[in-house]
């Protein structure tokens, strides 16, 4: 681990050579606020400044983004989770949104969604256009041998091709017996224009191969209070205690384990008829301008999504108790492997009615999916075909952005899902930020693993599930200048589809409600600054969905610009929530589990002690997480799963341009 460390900081040290970075953001410039252009300034030449511009795009999005410096949020910028999921206890572990998210997307899903936080999709997939190659390295190290590694690359290799290489290992053995996991995920996109600009081409290709210990939770709470168990790996737990493993960070041994393989390749082929311009920048310099108003596009998406559940000496309790398993000693594994291919092509019409405005768009287009799915002990086959529309109008102005799509299954195996929404942005003027309203409403099949699961020791059906209809209303403000986003969500439910055992689903087809309010603010006491996020949840009805009546999370930090490059922020982090019937967990399907026999309540708010520092391009997160397990018993994110004791971390980020 010292030589990675060592081979990593000269790496980049090589790079000093480059020059400083400048970095314009939205909020303080000591550490909080979002992304911006970044740009390097040599200082010596001020009339030719040597600048980088970095901006990517993400698929049928025609917004330019930037990249996010910022040091204020480490769960977002470092570890791509959200600080709102909670996992199985240890980092990489299943996780979910304790500010509920259904899901909300019509057609055909396998419903193995655990460990989703932690791959990578198209949807997520960035498409860069830089003047200069940029490079960003990330090393974590942690208690109990964590460590994390990310590498990400983009350039031009002219002005009309970019590509972009993605990289992350997440290794943690954790604090419990069976619980290791080890994420690789890997990731290469590309964007290509021909000279005449009427040909757009976009590729993504990408790799999740996601492996989580499963554990089944410690067996009783009564060993977090027994000084015979201070070290927490010797507590017995449901899953693994008879299992041998071992630990390498290349060469990880898991013995009891949920895996999700995922690989996935689109290529997105455009053709556009429009007009042309050259545009006379200066004596030397000439740009040509090309303003599309009529576009065929084609989509070709594959996709091949393996789950796999192994057990080598499965307990002789769990099993029996939960599954309905007879398991004698010495028994055999329990395995169960589901895995699912997808073929869609997808044929596009596009027209933009104002010349040069490609956010003012009409979109109609038709898609048929291939899907095949493969068991332990059988097969299936079956075809979509949907129709799809959009209409959007981003004006030029950037004052309205207006959205209405939907998405109709005509034939096959998912016919008549849908999904239509509707959405209104209006930017009021910079003291009032911008509000939004909009309305999603999806009628789908439910996910398949809730009608058909199968392992090697059995199968389950059920057949008796309707399809699932999920509105939501939402209210949403975004405030730059005042520092905060509120979003009042509404969702009404009906069919809804859950698990209520370890292997049975059901579904509640009487309606019911959610309100939700979401709210974050940025208070600055300068040169100290209060962070606050806030969920209020409340369920109307009898519908069997558990949530926390509030959950918070609070940053407390001190920011400061010293020197001259030393950006600086240290503080504490606290986050609580209320006591509610946490969903359990099934470790053989990878669901969660609706349960009303034991509630979760914190001992103490869990706490956190940060400092996080920039220098030019170097970024640095100290971290000592879980200090309230010093002075109380370890909080519960599901029953029998504790988090973590305390634990300390090293993060750092570092970009460089070649």
């Amino acid at each position: 681990m010292r030589f990675l460390i060592i081979t990593i900081l000269l790496l980049v040290g090589g790079q000093q050579l480059m020059a400083q970075f400048n970095t314009n953001r939205l909020g303080n410039m000591g550490g909080g606020g979002g992304g911006g252009k970044m740009t390097r300034d040599t200082g010596r030449h001020e009339e030719e400044p040597d600048t980088l511009t970095l901006t990517y795009r993400y698929l049928g999005e025609p917004t330019d983004f930037t990249i996010d410096s910022s040091i204020a949020d480490f769960n977002m910028q470092y570890l791509k989770v959200p600080r709102s999921y909670m996992t199985t206890g240890n980092s990489g572990g299943a996780a979910r949104n304790l500010i509920f998210t259904p899901f909300m997307k019509a057609g055909f899903d396998a419903g193995f969604h655990a460990y989703d936080v932690y791959g990578l999709t198209h949807a997520d997939a960035r498409f860069y256009n830089t003047t200069r190659p940029y490079t960003e390295m990330n090393y974590l190290v942690g208690s109990k041998q964590e460590q994390i590694i990310g590498v990400q690359h983009t350039q031009n290799r002219t002005n009309r091709f970019n590509f972009a290489f993605d990289y992350r290992k997440v290794n943690a053995p954790g604090y419990y017996k069976s619980q290791t996991t080890n994420h690789n995920t890997y990731r290469l996109s590309a964007r290509y224009q021909s000279k005449n600009k009427r040909a757009n081409s976009y590729m993504d290709l990408y790799h999740n191969n996601l492996q989580g210990g499963e554990n089944g939770g410690i067996r009783s709470d009564s060993f977090l209070h027994n000084s015979n168990y201070s070290n927490r790996r010797t507590i017995p737990v449901n899953l693994g205690n008879d299992n041998s493993s071992s630990y390498n960070f290349f060469t990880t041994s898991i013995p009891v384990k949920s895996q999700y393989r995922q690989t996935g390749f689109l290529f997105q082929q455009q053709y556009d008829w429009g007009r042309g311009d050259t545009i006379h920048v200066n004596d030397t310099t000439d740009y040509y301008k090309y303003d599309p108003f009529f576009r065929v596009q084609y989509t070709f998406n594959y996709l091949n999504s393996k789950y796999e559940f192994t057990d080598g000496l499965p307990d002789t309790a769990f099993y029996p108790l939960h599954y309905n398993i007879p398991v004698r000693p010495q028994d055999s594994s329990v395995f169960a492997r589901h895995q699912w291919q997808l073929l869609s092509n997808d044929l596009s019409l596009v027209q933009f009615p104002v010349r040069g405005n490609l956010g003012h768009f009409i979109n109609v287009g038709a898609r048929f999916e291939s899907w095949q799915g493969t068991f332990l002990d059988a097969d299936i086959n079956f075809s979509n075909l949907a129709l799809h529309g959009e209409y959007r109008n981003k004006t030029k102005n950037q004052l309205w952005d207006f959205s209405a799509k939907g998405e109709f299954y005509l034939a096959g195996q998912n016919i008549g899902d849908y999904s239509v929404g509707g959405m209104l942005r209006r930017h009021l003027n910079d003291l009032l930020g911008d509000i939004k309203l909009s309305v999603n409403n999806v009628n789908r099949e439910p996910s398949y693993v809730y009608k058909y699961f199968n392992s090697n020791r059995t199968t389950w059906y059920n057949e008796s599930l309707n399809k699932e209809n999920i509105t939501q209303l939402q209210f949403a403000a975004d405030n730059k200048k005042l520092k905060y986003n509120l979003a009042v969500n509404y969702f009404l439910f009906t069919n809804y589809t859950y698990m209520q055992d370890y292997y049975h689903s059901a579904q509640y087809s009487s309606l019911f409600n959610l309100l939700q309010v979401v709210f974050s603010k940025k208070f600055t006491f300068s040169p100290f600054s209060w962070y606050v996020d806030l969920a209020f949840q409340q369920v109307h009805g009898e519908g069997p969905m558990n949530v926390p009546a509030f959950w918070t999370r609070n940053r407390l930090a001190y920011e400061k610009r010293l020197f001259t490059n030393l950006n600086l922020m240290t503080g504490i982090e606290v986050r609580y929530n209320t006591a509610y019937y946490a969903d359990d967990y099934s470790p053989l399907m990878g669901q969660w589990v609706y349960q009303q026999s034991q509630k979760i309540k914190y001992q103490a708010p869990d706490l956190d002690a940060f400092v996080h520092f920039r220098i030019k391009s170097f970024n640095a997160f100290v971290r000592a997480e879980n200090l309230n397990t010093l002075f109380a018993t370890s909080n519960y994110a599901a029953p029998l799963y504790p988090y973590n004791n305390f634990d300390f971390r090293l993060g750092i980020r570092w970009w460089f341009i070649n």
